[in-house]
């Protein structure tokens, strides 16, 4: 296969050095077209392709310029390469099992790729995976995939449950459990309950109040928790609505909870030993979930609450310990700000141990938990320049716009901006601000420059997940 490979000569040998891990594969001619890759002209891409009997050409990610018409003239296909030419050892490589986009660029378009058959491979293997048994069609344990319990505290207080319901589904959650305080009364959690009725997916109730378990029955698909306490009391009432249960240990051992709950008719069990948060016998705890004959509760969420770090690195850590101790469900919570975000971040843990089968580490799956980070740093060439000029600081006076002040917030996944009582409302701050400017709403460039600050800086808020406030740090 005969590729041109057009680059700019400030990496130039980057490009060089990737053709050269490759030139036992592919007979490869990197052409200087500039200065600058991105900036190939569609005319010089056509003069240098009838020069050569090429089978196709890759040119850089970054390059804005349709090259439709070159394909038709020259009848070569003409592919989008990486956007950073330190990315094209990893294009290279998979040149002859993938078909690259002409639209997207190559590191963009292999990792949709990738993660496109990561979650195809998911799909597949949870498919085909024969469970210890089935809660409202979710398969738990035996080879099933680990599953997402994510939790509502205090149920009965929400101004919205259905909602928060609905939104832990769509993050992921496999079950969500609805919590009830001390002040909760049957009456509660019977109407709680009730208003899921339009809910399709598996249902928990989280109390040791026999009473309120018994209230729930009528929907609730499993119970947490059950010990030698409530036992006697509810035991065969779970059993007799058909509920799966999660036992703990308390005055009595797990092993003896779990005889028990079987003893009074329940058929599926979890056994529960109690994950303790760090500092309180994390590691220690981790002994009691070996050699346990039952699906495994691996009670993550209670450890990220009591850690001050940021979620998403501690729920793959602590999915990848579940993983390990062969936990068939993992509860995660979002109970406070620090934790937004952990039930999607949790899904996504679990989708990565799904796919270690065959692997001796999660790394390279095709899916990962890296959001501020990145995998590998880009190595670009440095800038060249003849002289430089150190910026001025800021005036402190502020010349204000004459046509008046934008104030920006964010609203749900949306950026708000509103002047003069009018607002522009979109999912991208370049479109806010491309209006703004279409509208005459801003005249002066300090003024300009400004607002794409402010108004990238809440497209990260929302990114991120963080609140947002004008002319406060991020």
């Amino acid at each position: 296969m005969r590729i041109l490979l057009p680059t700019g000569s400030a990496t130039v040998g980057i490009v060089k050095a990737a053709v050269r891990r490759a030139s036992d594969r592919y007979e490869i001619d990197v052409v200087v077209t500039g200065d600058i890759a991105s900036f190939l002209a569609p005319g010089d891409l056509k003069r240098l392709l009838r020069g050569g009997d090429y089978d196709m050409a890759i040119v850089s990610g970054m390059c804005t310029a349709s090259f439709a018409d070159v394909e038709r003239e020259t009848g070569v296909p003409v592919y989008r390469g990486p956007r950073h030419a330190a990315d094209l050892p990893l294009v290279l490589p998979v040149l002859e099992q993938i078909r690259l986009s002409k639209t997207v660029p190559a590191d963009e378009f292999l990792a949709d790729t990738r993660r496109e058959e990561a979650c195809r491979q998911v799909a597949l293997r949870e498919e085909g995976a024969d469970p210890d048994f089935i809660i409202r069609g979710v398969k738990i344990g035996g080879g099933a995939r680990m599953k997402v319990l994510a939790e509502i505290m205090d149920a009965h207080r929400r101004d919205d449950l259905e909602g928060e319901v609905r939104r832990f589904f769509a993050d992921g959650a496999d079950i969500v459990d609805l919590g009830f305080g001390f002040d909760a009364t049957p009456e509660d959690v019977e109407r709680c309950f009730s208003a899921l009725e339009g809910i399709e997916g598996p249902l928990a109730v989280d109390t040791q109040d026999p009473l309120l378990i018994a209230a729930a029955l009528f929907r609730a698909d499993l119970v947490l928790s059950l010990h030698e306490g409530n036992i006697p009391v509810v035991g065969e009432a779970v059993a007799d609505a058909g509920a799966a249960a999660v036992v703990v240990p308390r005055e009595q051992t797990l092993s003896e909870n779990l005889a028990a709950a079987e003893e009074a008719g329940i058929c599926c069990l979890i056994a529960d030993p109690l994950l303790q948060p760090v500092g309180s016998g994390l590691t220690g705890s981790l002994r009691g979930f070996l050699g346990v004959s039952y699906p495994l509760f691996f009670g993550a969420g209670n450890v990220v609450e009591l850690l001050d770090a940021d979620s998403p690195g501690a729920n793959a850590l602590l999915a990848g310990m579940a993983h390990e101790v062969g936990a068939a469900v993992i509860f995660t919570s979002e109970h406070s700000d620090k934790t937004t975000g952990s039930v999607a971040e949790m899904r996504r843990a679990t989708e990565m141990m799904a796919l270690m089968t065959g692997r001796p580490y999660p790394k390279d799956l095709g899916i990962d938990l890296l959001i501020l980070k990145e995998k590998r740093r880009r190595r670009e060439p440095p800038l060249e320049y003849e002289r430089v000029m150190e910026a001025c600081p800021t005036p402190d006076e502020i010349t204000y716009d004459p046509l008046g002040c934008i104030r920006i917030g964010i609203e749900g996944d949306f950026v708000v901006a509103v002047h003069r009582g009018h607002a522009v409302r979109g999912k991208h701050w370049e479109d806010v601000f491309y209006t703004l400017l279409e509208n005459g709403s801003l005249s002066r460039l300090d003024h300009a420059a400004y607002l794409g600050k402010e108004l990238f800086k809440a497209e990260l808020a929302i990114r991120l997940k963080r609140s947002f406030e004008q002319d406060g740090p991020f």
